[in-house]
């Protein structure tokens, strides 16, 4: 394997030192008769190998500098190897020449005025020419230095292409392989399991009439190598140069499979979903909106605006009534800026009685989402809470008795409006501000600690009662009911008949609630 792909080297090197070759000697020609030079010579110096054997015995100074540019091992392997890259099976000239005793062959593709000629001088002697007709009569010579600084340009152009980090090669017009990178023959060498010859094999077939940038695949032995292949077209051949995308691919998966579990989620949520994107065109929504809005899968499909879909829903008087068209634009544009700028929430009455929340929040780079939610049955449930709620007040304030309801932390959960006749309107806000309150009006008497101990006593679901001195200094009896969750009810009768004198209040208010002794002192009283 190491040396097919120093064969491929070998013919990767020679493409570029031959073109270079060819125009180096062009162009020193050129210079030189610019100059108008008297010392040219009348013939350029052969390219022309003699082998014996398939030994290299002798070789002119063109072809030396040839064979030393040439990657490998083996004159005879390098030479063959470049020759194969130049021109269509050359070994046909072997046979050729021995039985003929010379034979010519032409080049290939985009190299047409090359020529190879090859003479069978017996005893195994073989002299092969590499023949430019144009250059033959050109008079041209080489210029050391020029040479020099050329030879270390075509280095550097080498050692770039070969340690580019990406897949190059040129096609002709047959769609054959003729000039290769590293990374390409690496490439090849990873797939084939035999020696790597040439012609190379193409990794990546693409159509010929493919141009721009193509995204392509590798089958290898554990996965699949992504490629965007960018195709250069030339005269008679075109070059690939084939950048891996496996990141890019693996990130456009991991978008799809994303984009596909929203999608999902989205499909079994109860909320409509709309997703708009900068230009303000539908990009996303799920079945909800639909059943919801009464819209169309094809209306929603053509991917409307956001006005249009606004102005469909209008239609179906999805949407609260407006009072005119212009009024109707204002409250599109309001709705699309709120929701732009921040968290937009609007409830919106239908005429058909149904009520929707609509909810507005901006997205990245410019997109905007709305969400449309059917809070029919929530409406409605908090209608009939506060309608329970203002029943209840209103039975409270229906009884004579003072009412007042605590909750387990001490606040006031309801009072009536005989409570606050009594002890005045937010006279507290909790139970220990009453406490103050009852205390300072019947001072520390037996009565009161009565009724503190029984609010503070959780003695299981029997009321305690007593009797406790009231604003006005008159009797009040009190009756602690406990309620579920911690809560307890507190009833204070209406004021008793008469004034107090101090014995009857200690007397009365002072007495233990127990019962029915504390119902017969208090009628005693009375």
């Amino acid at each position: 394997m190491t040396d097919g792909i120093t064969v491929g080297l070998a013919l990767a090197a020679g493409v570029v030192s031959v073109l270079v070759g060819l125009a180096l000697a062009q162009w020193t020609g050129m210079g030189r008769r610019a100059q108008r030079t008297p010392a040219a010579r009348p013939d350029a110096e052969p390219v022309a190998f003699l082998f014996r054997d398939r030994c290299l015995i002798d070789a002119t100074g063109p072809a030396k500098t040839l064979i030393e540019a040439l990657p490998g091992e083996g004159d005879w392997a390098q030479l063959w190897t470049w020759l194969a890259q130049r021109f269509d099976e050359p070994q046909r000239l072997l046979e050729l020449a021995a039985q003929d005793g010379t034979a010519t062959l032409a080049a290939q593709g985009g190299l047409s005025g090359l020529r190879l000629d090859l003479q069978n001088l017996g005893s195994g002697l073989v002299r092969i020419e590499v023949v430019d007709p144009r250059l033959e009569h050109a008079g041209i010579t080489v210029n050391a230095h020029s040479l020099a600084a050329l030879e270390d340009e075509l280095s550097i152009l080498r050692d770039s292409v070969d340690h580019a980090p990406v897949l190059i090669w040129r096609e002709n017009d047959a769609g054959a392989v003729v000039w290769a990178n590293a990374a390409y023959l690496c490439a090849v060498e990873a797939q084939l399991t035999d020696e790597t010859r040439w012609p190379l094999p193409r990794l990546i077939t693409l159509p010929p009439e493919a141009e721009g940038t193509t995204r392509a695949q590798i089958e290898g032995d554990e996965q699949l190598r992504w490629f965007d292949c960018h195709l250069q077209p030339g005269e008679g051949h075109r070059t690939i140069f084939a950048v891996p995308a496996d990141s890019a691919v693996r990130a456009e998966r991991s978008l799809r499979e994303f984009v596909q579990t929203l999608t999902k989620t989205f499909a079994d949520l109860p909320t409509g979903l709309a997703i708009f994107d900068r230009d303000r065109r539908l990009q996303l929504f799920n079945p909800a909106l639909m059943d919801l809005t009464g819209l169309s899968i094809g209306f929603l499909t053509a991917r409307p605006t956001l006005h249009a879909l606004l102005d469909g829903l209008r239609e179906l008087r999805m949407v609260p009534e407006p009072k005119d068209y212009a009024s109707w634009r204002n409250t599109i544009a309001t709705l699309e800026a709120e929701a732009a700028s921040g968290r937009h929430v609007e409830t919106w009455s239908l005429p058909g009685g149904q009520t929707y929340r609509v909810t507005g929040r901006p997205h990245p780079d410019g997109a905007i989402a709305f969400l449309f939610e059917d809070i029919t049955g929530e409406i409605a449930m908090t209608r009939r809470f506060k309608a329970e709620l203002s029943l209840g007040a209103e039975i409270l304030d229906g009884i004579d008795a003072a009412v007042a309801i605590f909750d387990s932390d001490g606040r006031v959960l309801s009072a009536n409006r005989a409570f606050e006749a009594i002890w005045g309107a937010r006279a507290a806000e909790s139970l220990r501000g009453y406490l103050d309150l009852w205390r300072r009006i019947a001072a520390d008497s037996p009565g009161y600690q009565s009724l503190r101990r029984a609010l503070a006593s959780d003695r299981g679901e029997a009321p305690l009662q007593g009797a406790i001195a009231g604003p006005d200094r008159s009797i009040l009896s009190w009756r602690v009911r406990p309620l579920s969750a911690g809560r307890r009810m507190v009833q204070f009768a209406p004021p008793m008949t008469g004034t107090l004198t101090t014995d009857a209040a200690v007397l009365l208010a002072g007495r233990e609630p127990s019962g029915s002794a504390a119902t017969r002192a208090t009628a005693g009283a009375a």
